[in-house]
């Protein structure tokens, strides 16, 4: 049985000293922790929400917190279900649900996350809430991936401004919140956005006003809450002239617990602990992974190889965060061959490459990170293979050298038999279309009688519309011509989506099974190849 080979992260042995701050890891393998990594760190989807930036009359942020606020509001504490699970996208039809930023929003996740099997829609509206908080100024809270997406739409359970109290109190009773929760939530909330006239001609009556704010900033901060208590507010749900929907107003008048928010840290720490429970309110039966609050210090990226001539090579990568402005530093990778033992002092290491700095996105950039990405390209030889491999980070200052390698367990390579060849594969592109695809080859350590499949995961479709469901599809292989056999190995190929983000591989070689579960098509790097039509 293969191993799962997604991206890597690591545990560094417990005996080593000298480092200068504490480690963030996890046991390898773990795709959905690593995974969730990746989006909160080095995807561009928290750019969009930086400076808390404009859109519709409202801003980026508002439209994020809306929408997974909406998304959740389907939960009932009583039995269990709804919750955050993207059931948001069948419900769009709904005069509860109505704007424009509930359309925008879920196109800015579609077209700027890369799905997986264990990272939804519902993943990325919980992303997206993390991104409008830190985006605007406000605190930055812990990711938790897990979110299993809806297949139908939820109850119509979303609190609307023509309610009462009580309806707005049950309400929020049946998501889990307590009417000082509620008061608390609905403030953190309102500090962003407003209410616009087309969506909401009953509230905002004057058809001049495109938007109605809630307070006078449009920065994640506790104005919406001084400003009422000031009795200097503006927001249309404290003093609008429909009297029916003034809902902010009822909600903030039911007690006196918004004097401590006059407190920007008490409001921020309040704010962050609710809305992160928020994001992390699933039905019954859905765990959530350990929450992610800041980078894993190291991470190996997807191990991806090739044959020719008689020889494997193996491409990978190593991020370090944090690292020392240090010229002299250098990092090897190790390994060991398919019978488990290590080479001589001149075999089995191959120095990186090169290194890249990486930059850690909005999240990383306000918690002060910085990070190396080092490459690797290590020639193998095909007949002993490889096992296992680790790293070694030598500074060359006289310190003892720092050895990743999964807590003294090295990174497994499950076997050898079956894998998808880097450099045979391709990335298709032809010239006058947008119809792209990726020529896959696997290399089969056998012969022609061998079969292969492999299981794609596309996070986009063809629909212009929400909801976006991903495509799965199950392909066999067939041998490939342009690719003759050589040596032990035989070449299988399928065309698959360019845009497929993960894909399991099954094979079965002189009648032993094979499986390879996740993995990870976005950091492969084929050669592109341009066709003309």
């Amino acid at each position: 049985m293969l191993q799962t080979l997604g991206l890597l992260y690591v545990i560094i042995t417990s005996d080593l000293t000298g480092l200068a701050h504490g480690l963030s890891t996890f046991q390898w393998p773990n795709p959905q922790l690593a995974y969730a990594d990746k989006m909160l760190y080095e995807s561009t989807l928290g750019l969009l929400a930086q400076g808390c930036p404009p859109r519709n009359n409202s801003t980026v942020p508002a439209q994020w917190l809306r929408i997974a606020y909406h998304d959740m509001s389907t939960h009932d504490v009583d039995d269990g279900t709804g919750g955050l699970d993207a059931s948001i996208q069948f419900e769009l039809d709904r005069p509860q649900n109505i704007g424009q930023g509930m359309f925008d929003s879920l196109n800015d996740f579609r077209d700027f996350v890369a799905g997986a099997p264990f990272l939804g829609t519902a993943d990325t509206i919980a992303l997206g809430a993390i991104f409008a908080l830190a985006g605007c100024g406000g605190p930055v809270i812990p990711f938790s991936a897990g979110r299993v997406d809806a297949t139908e739409a939820g109850p119509e359970t979303v609190p609307e401004p023509q309610q009462d109290l009580a309806s707005h109190t049950e309400a929020f009773r049946r998501q889990g919140f307590t009417p000082t929760e509620m008061i608390s939530l609905v403030a953190c909330g309102h500090t962003l956005g407003g209410v616009r006239q087309v969506d909401f001609p009953l509230v905002v009556t004057n058809t001049e006003d495109f938007l109605q704010t809630f307070d006078t900033t449009t920065n994640f901060d506790n104005a919406v809450v001084s400003e009422y208590l000031q009795n200097t507010t503006q927001n249309i749900l404290v003093v609008g002239p429909n009297v029916t929907t003034r809902s902010d107003f009822r909600i903030f008048s039911s007690d006196g617990n918004l004097h401590s928010f006059l407190s920007s840290d008490t409001f921020n720490e309040t704010c962050g602990n609710l809305i992160e429970r928020m994001i992390n309110t699933v039905p019954s039966g859905v765990t959530l992974a350990q929450p992610i609050s800041e980078p894993f210090d190291y991470v190996v990226s997807e191990p991806l190889f090739s044959y020719r001539n008689g020889t494997m090579s193996m491409a990978t990568t190593l991020r370090i965060v944090n690292p020392s402005d240090n010229p002299s530093r250098t990092v090897t990778m190790l390994w060991a061959d398919r019978q488990g033992s290590s080479c001589s002092s001149t075999g089995c290491t191959s120095p990186s490459t090169h290194f890249v700095q990486v930059f850690l996105g909005l999240i990383g950039d306000i918690q002060g990170l910085t990070a190396d990405r080092y490459a690797f390209n290590a020639t193998i030889n095909a007949t002993t293979s490889i096992s296992k491999f680790w790293f070694e980070i030598n500074e060359n200052d006289g310190s003892d050298p720092v050895i990743v390698d999964n807590g003294g367990s090295s990174f497994a390579i499950g076997q050898d038999s079956v894998f998808i060849d880097n450099s045979r594969s391709e990335f298709v592109i032809f010239s006058s279309s947008l119809i792209n695809y990726q020529k896959v080859v696997m290399a089969v350590r056998g012969d022609a009688s061998s079969s292969v499949s492999i299981t794609t995961f596309d996070p986009h479709t063809n629909t212009s519309t929400p909801p976006y469901l991903p495509t799965i599809i199950t392909t066999n292989l067939q041998l490939d011509d342009s690719n003759p056999a050589e040596g032990e190995f035989t070449f299988f190929t399928a065309n698959v989506s360019s845009t497929v983000t993960f894909l399991n591989i099954s094979g079965n070689i002189g009648g032993v099974s094979y499986t390879q579960e996740n993995f990870d098509m976005t950091v492969v790097d084929f050669p592109f190849v341009s066709i003309s039509q």
